[in-house]
């Protein structure tokens, strides 16, 4: 029988593998990723102190291997500089105002520290980010997850940092329309205020 700690951990896999496979686009390194994290954990179990969840604890240590696998594993995957988006310029140009102000305000999404630490919050994002552009996730998930600087990023995924950055825009736009659709939005709250 599994102890409570293997349990959690073992409902927590398919989630780590998910996001260690976005990133590395390599399965058996992604699931070699995920085994250290999760190895690490169980090896040193007094190292989780119960301040974070058990998900946060174990995610923050997957994104430093994560981190430590782009860097010693330099792949050559070509990425050619076309953008896989097909949210065109004319779709984004009418977003702003002629002095380059956006022309509605986004929401006030409240305290994000805290909507972080919600688990509603984390598993919406997942789908949103799943609902991105493969590749736009990914750059995503590298710059704003990982931290890795646009340097990096240009270097593992072979693309001009000009092209790094409007994928990173566009993706950074998509995930705000989904997320005030679906988390933020007055549909999403009432939705909330119903299972309470």
């Amino acid at each position: 029988m599994l102890n409570p700690i293997t349990e959690q951990l073992e409902s927590l896999r398919p989630t780590l593998v998910r996001f260690a496979r976005l990133q590395l686009r390599n399965d058996s390194l992604a699931d070699d990723v995920v085994q250290d994290a999760l190895m690490a954990v169980l090896e040193k179990p007094d190292g989780y102190a119960g301040q974070s969840s058990l998900r946060t604890y174990v995610i923050g240590i997957m994104k430093h291997k994560i981190v430590d696998a782009l860097r010693s594993t330099r792949r050559t995957c070509r990425l050619d500089d076309t953008l896989d988006d097909d949210l065109g310029q004319e779709q984004v140009d009418a977003l702003f105002a002629a002095d380059g102000h956006p022309m509605q305000r986004p929401r006030h999404w409240g305290n994000p520290d805290a909507a972080l630490e919600q688990q509603d919050f984390f598993r919406m994002l997942e789908l949103c980010l799943e609902k991105l552009p493969p590749r736009a996730a990914r750059i995503f998930m590298m710059r704003e997850w990982l931290e890795l600087d646009t340097e990096e990023i240009c270097r593992e995924l072979d693309i001009s940092a000009s092209n790094a950055w409007v994928m990173l825009y566009r993706a950074r736009l998509r995930l705000r329309e989904c997320l005030e659709l679906h988390w933020f939005g007055d549909r999403a709250a009432q939705g909330n205020q119903g299972k309470r």
